[in-house]
C-alpha cells in the first residue's frame, strides 16, 4: 500500500446504481490502495457501495443536512471539509452544487464530474443552474465524458478552457466476447432486441415499447433493469398488444454477459451523454438502434449512424425493423462497432486520464 494514499471525498446526488456511479467504483477498484475514499450520497442512497472491492479503504460519512437549505448546508459542508481535510473534493452533477459553494473560497482542490441532465433539461438549460455553474465551478477541474457536454461547458457555462477535461468513458473489453450468460427469459422465436437501463422517465422506455409494437414479428424485446417506471411500462406493453413478447428481467447486478444473448441493442432515452451501455453493446459486437442524444451517433461506427434517429416512435421503429429483418447487416454493423470501441474506448486510457485528474498532474 502507498505510504500516504490520497483521500478522495466523493459526493454524488445519488449513489444508486447508474452509469457515473459504476464508472467511479470501477476506477476505484482499478487503483486499489492508491487512494482512500469517503463517499456521500445527497439522497442517502448508497446502493452502489456493493460494487467497491472489499479490500478498499472506503467510508460513508453521514451528515445531518436538509434538502433545499442551501446556505446552512454550505456552512455544514465547509466545516466538514475543514475537519476531514481530504486531498481532493470530487463532486458529481448539479445535485452536489452546494459542495462547490462550500468550497468557493477553496479549502481543498476540487474536481467536478458532469455527466448530463435529467428530463427537466432535456431541451434547454435552466438559467439558474447555468449561472451557478458559471460562478461556482470556475476554479474546479471539470470532467466531461462527451463532446456535447464540452461544448455546453465552453459556450453556455463559459467555464475556463484550462479547467475542462474531456475524458470519454472506457470499458473492459476482455469482459465481452465470451459465451453468453444463461438468459433469464423464456425461449421464443425471432431476433432479440435488448436494452439495459434503469426504468426511469428520462430513459423513455415507453417510446421503445411503442416502437417495438410497430416492428413486424417474429422478434422479442428484453428490458434489463428495474425502477419506478416498471408497472407503467408493463401496462403499456399490455395495451400495445405485445406483452407476450416483452420480457422484464428486473435488476441484474452484472448484466454484461447478457449482451451476447441479444441480436441488437436499443436505446430510447430522451437525454444521455456517453452511455456506457452503448459501449458495452459495441464491445459485444452488436448493432445499435438509438435516439440521437448526446454523443451516441459519434460513438458508433460510421455505418451504424443511419440507425440513430430523432426522438420519435416511428423513426426508432424504422431502425429496429431494418435491423431485425437483415441478419447480414447486423453482423456487419456489429463488427464495425466492435472495431470502433477497441480503437477508441479501451478503459486503460480512461484510467490514466482519471489518475492525472485526481493527482493534479
Amino acid at each position: 500500500m502507498p505510504t500516504n494514499p490520497k483521500l478522495l471525498l466523493s459526493v454524488f446526488s445519488t449513489f444508486a446504481v447508474g452509469g457515473p456511479q459504476v464508472r467511479f467504483t470501477t476506477i476505484a477498484n482499478h487503483f486499489g490502495p492508491r487512494y482512500r475514499h469517503a463517499v456521500i450520497a445527497m439522497d442517502r442512497n448508497l446502493a452502489c457501495r456493493e460494487r467497491f472491492d472489499a479490500s478498499l479503504d472506503v467510508s460513508f460519512p453521514q451528515l445531518d443536512f436538509r434538502k433545499g437549505d442551501t446556505l446552512a448546508n454550505a456552512r455544514l459542508f465547509r466545516r466538514f471539509l475543514a475537519d476531514l481535510a481530504p486531498d481532493v473534493l470530487v463532486t458529481s452533477n448539479f445535485g452536489t452544487i452546494e459542495w462547490a459553494l462550500a468550497n468557493w473560497l477553496p479549502i481543498v482542490r476540487h474536481v467536478h464530474m458532469e455527466d448530463g441532465f435529467g428530463p427537466e433539461e432535456r431541451d434547454r438549460q435552466i438559467p439558474r443552474r447555468v449561472w451557478l455553474r458559471r460562478l461556482l465551478l470556475r476554479r474546479a477541474a471539470i470532467m466531461l465524458p462527451s463532446r456535447t457536454l464540452l461544448r455546453i461547458a465552453t459556450d453556455i457555462w463559459r467555464l475556463p478552457q484550462a479547467g475542462l477535461h474531456y475524458i470519454p468513458n472506457g470499458i473492459d473489453l476482455d469482459r465481452f466476447g465470451a459465451a453468453p450468460a444463461e438468459a433469464p427469459w423464456p425461449p421464443g422465436d425471432g431476433p432479440i432486441i435488448g436494452t439495459v437501463a434503469a426504468l426511469r422517465a428520462e430513459k423513455n422506455l415507453a417510446r421503445l415499447i411503442r416502437a417495438f409494437a410497430l416492428v413486424p414479428p417474429p422478434c422479442r424485446l428484453v428490458i434489463v433493469g428495474d425502477g419506478p417506471e416498471r408497472p407503467a411500462l408493463h401496462a403499456l406493453a399490455v395495451s400495445c398488444g405485445v406483452a407476450d413478447r416483452v420480457h422484464f428481467t428486473g435488476h441484474i447486478a452484472a448484466p454484461q454477459g447478457l449482451f451476447q444473448a441479444f441480436d441488437l441493442y436499443a436505446l430510447s432515452s430522451d437525454t444521455e451523454q456517453m452511455p456506457m451501455t452503448v459501449l458495452e453493446a459495441m464491445a459485444a459486437t452488436l448493432p445499435v438502434a438509438a435516439t440521437d442524444v448526446g454523443d451516441v451517433a459519434s460513438m458508433l461506427a460510421a455505418d451504424n449512424r443511419p440507425y440513430v434517429v430523432p426522438r420519435d416512435d416511428a423513426a426508432l421503429a424504422a431502425s429496429l425493423t431494418a435491423l431485425v429483418a437483415n441478419p447480414a447487416l447486423r453482423r456487419t454493423l456489429g463488427a464495425a462497432n466492435r472495431a470502433k470501441v477497441v480503437a477508441d474506448y479501451d478503459q486503460r486510457t480512461m484510467f490514466n486520464a482519471y489518475a492525472a485528474l485526481f493527482d493534479g498532474a
